[in-house]
């Protein structure tokens, strides 16, 4: 055996292994708890194809099929599918109102976070002894759209955008409309002029970029987005309310002043707790950079207990270093609080931010105190203790 025939054998061996341990270590199918729900409620699972085809242009009045996110609201707001309707697995009775006139036969497509999350086929079976006939899941859920395609975002995602300089903001609309009135700061891109225009996108295209137009029926904003991603770029949203809802909400336009209280006139929000915690910016959170940076050294402060919220199966299976766990979802805020470490500060996590959040929502709606109780929005891939976090932006 010659020396180029052994160099290939060892390159191939190279590719396989390095190909398994990727499989082993990326899940590309439902957990063995989220797959005993499928088939125990006859759920019938859609791969990304499928779901992108009835996205179709984006919008709610053109979506072939009705998206469900079964994440908490502050999940949806922070980035869904196109034309998504939110209804939490935990507030199901109250968010399914919003299908009082949608026909029983029509297709429904659930999703939440990823392959781990049990939320969705929880709100498939709600939804399905309610007599919705034609319900499907996306169980690869957001965490493969947002990297393979655009994201819808709320209007505090846009605000905290525009607030801090962070990203580009696009108005879609012919040029008319944004000369008459536009958010400040946004640029404009009519989408019937975007290649004309190509020399005003950013130079990185890792740049964060959000559209919009004239609201929810407006297919412009969403035709931009498509031609940013066909261009390279990497991070791309679509505010769907886009301009009647920024003006319905009061915020200030090119045209006209704010009609609510500035960022200034605002109460100033503390920034540390009195156990020395940093708080993040968004209610309830902590700050997950600064969490994250003790994570990554192996030296959490001692006065921070991590709860890992998850099942113990899942618990089990992968974990942070040094957390316990106390699975939420069964009790009930009473419950959950007297299981709590007392004298130290409570973060919440889990595998995607979903169950945290519903923690610590439980023990807020209870009147509990929860002034040292925090949750970590982050997407946590633990194999034992060998974890791979990727903090979630916030949304303020």
């Amino acid at each position: 055996m010659n020396k180029k025939t052994l160099i290939s054998i060892a390159i191939t061996c190279s590719l396989l292994f390095g190909a398994n341990l990727f499989a082993q270590t990326n899940l590309t199918k439902p957990s063995a708890k989220v797959q005993s729900m499928i088939d125990k409620y006859k759920l019938q699972v859609v791969d990304y194809n499928y779901a992108k085809a009835k996205v179709a242009k984006g919008t709610r009045n053109s979506a072939k099929a009705l998206f469900i996110d079964a994440r908490p609201n502050k999940k949806y707001k922070a980035g869904t599918i196109p034309s998504a309707l939110n209804i939490p697995d935990t507030e199901y009775s109250k968010y399914v109102t919003q299908l009082k006139d949608v026909s029983k036969n029509k297709e429904i497509i659930v999703f939440c976070g990823g392959w781990k999350c049990g939320k969705s086929p929880k709100v498939g079976n709600m939804l399905k002894k309610d007599g919705f006939t034609n319900v499907k899941l996306y169980q690869a859920g957001e965490p493969e759209w947002t990297k393979r395609n655009y994201k819808e975002v709320d209007i505090a995602v846009v605000k905290g955008a525009q607030a801090k300089n962070a990203a580009v903001i696009m108005d879609a609309r012919p040029y008319k409309m944004y000369l008459k009135e536009t958010i400040p700061g946004a640029i404009s891109i009519p989408d019937t002029k975007m290649s004309e225009l190509k020399g005003r996108f950013p130079v990185h295209q890792g740049q964060k970029i959000i559209t919009f137009c004239g609201g929810y029926k407006c297919g412009k904003s969403h035709k931009l987005a498509k031609k940013l991603l066909s261009l390279g770029y990497r991070d791309v949203s679509v505010f769907a309310g886009g301009m009647p809802v920024w003006i319905e909400t009061g915020l200030a336009t090119t045209k006209s002043a704010s009609k609510i209280a500035t960022k200034k006139d605002a109460p100033k929000k503390p920034t540390m707790t009195k156990n020395g915690a940093k708080i993040g910016s968004d209610e309830g959170s902590i700050d997950g950079e600064w969490l994250y940076s003790f994570i990554k050294k192996g030296n959490v402060p001692s006065f921070i207990q991590i709860v890992d919220v998850t099942a113990p199966e899942e618990y089990k299976s992968g974990h942070i270093k040094g957390s316990i766990n106390i699975p939420a979802e069964p009790l009930k805020a009473k419950e959950l609080y007297a299981k709590l470490p007392k004298d130290k500060t409570i973060v919440f996590n889990c595998t995607a931010g979903g169950r945290s959040i519903d923690a610590w929502t439980k023990l807020k709606d209870a009147g509990i105190d929860i002034s040292e109780i925090f949750y970590f929005d982050a997407n946590v891939d633990c194999k034992g203790t060998d974890c791979k976090i990727e903090v979630n932006e916030p949304i303020e």
